[in-house]
């Protein structure tokens, strides 16, 4: 699935908050990445976060 900016903003923040807050992450990071938002950008990348988006259509 494609996603819009504003999907890919919206899923990328949310995980980022999750992670931030003690969600286990769900890939191994390389040594020295400690910003959730850059965890959640690599989880994104990997296509393994647990976020579906819904459309109408």
């Amino acid at each position: 699935m494609r996603y819009t900016r504003f999907e890919k903003a919206r899923i990328i923040g949310a995980r980022a908050l999750q992670i931030s807050m003690g969600a286990p992450i769900l890939l191994s990071i390389p040594e020295g990445m400690l910003d959730p938002v850059d965890i959640a950008m690599l989880e994104f990348k990997e296509d393994v976060i647990p976020i579906t988006v819904i459309r109408e259509t």
